[in-house]
């Protein structure tokens, strides 16, 4: 499910004739079948890849200690402690995350009596899809440029017994091969460009859902806050975690 949702955002696709054609940028978003489950999936993405970067954040371990003082005092050793102090915080990120993502449906529930919430909810859901996507290329990015060049090395000595079948199990890792100023312009850029589509399929759906338009843009007042709540927190922890 995780693969196919990111696969939606792809310019390309394979008809059922076997052939690959182009289609237009998050054109494979707006019929995606939201069935159960499928909003708390999406909300848990973008939660779980908050929370990895909450979690190496100054504010978490700075109260991390306290929260698994708690389970200590219960009678829970130092290590299930910790385990439950991050568990609660991982939860806590997907509730956030769904929170928001409420209170814009709520609002834009408010503008007309059209659609229950429930309905709105799956109906936007797709919009979120793109943020999903962001905050993983954002937080996991650096990863990639670096770590994937251990694939030179590992390939060689595929079995860590000293090996050197292609020749390369000297290679190194080259960490000066990408600015952090570079990383930092990368991930900024990942944020805008995920929640600018996701108001963009907010606002294209809205014209489908709503007769008259300026009820469309109305219910898209609140789609746009939550879209700018999420930029913002999540260019936060890029900057809580770089600091």
């Amino acid at each position: 499910m995780y693969f196919n949702l990111i696969s939606k955002l792809s310019a390309l696709v394979r008809r059922e004739d076997g052939a690959v054609y182009l289609r237009r940028p998050l054109s494979g978003l707006t019929g995606l079948k939201v069935g159960a489950g499928m909003v708390a999936l999406i909300c848990t993405l973008i939660g779980t890849t908050t929370f990895d970067g909450f979690s190496n954040g100054g504010v978490w371990r700075t109260n991390e200690p306290s929260l698994q003082s708690v389970f200590g005092t219960v009678g829970f050793g130092p290590t299930p402690a910790q385990e439950l102090a991050y568990s609660v915080g991982l939860v806590l990120c997907i509730l956030v995350i769904f929170g928001v993502y409420r209170v814009g449906i709520r609002g834009v529930h408010n503008v007309s009596d059209l659609y229950d919430s429930s309905m709105l909810t799956r109906t936007f859901a797709h919009t979120l899809v793109p943020i999903a996507f962001a905050y993983v290329l954002a937080h996991y990015f650096s990863l990639l440029i670096w770590q994937s060049q251990a694939i030179a090395y590992l390939a060689s000595d595929p079995l860590g017994n000293g090996a050197n079948i292609f020749g390369t199990s000297s290679y190194e890792i080259d960490y000066h091969v990408i600015s952090y100023a570079a990383i930092w312009y990368v991930q900024v850029a990942a944020l805008i460009i995920g929640h600018v589509s996701g108001l963009a399929l907010a606002h294209d759906r809205a014209l489908v859902l709503y007769k008259d338009p300026e009820e469309a843009v109305r219910s898209q007042y609140w789609m746009l806050a939550v879209m700018v709540a999420f930029t913002s927190f999540g260019l936060w922890l890029l900057s809580a975690v770089g600091t």
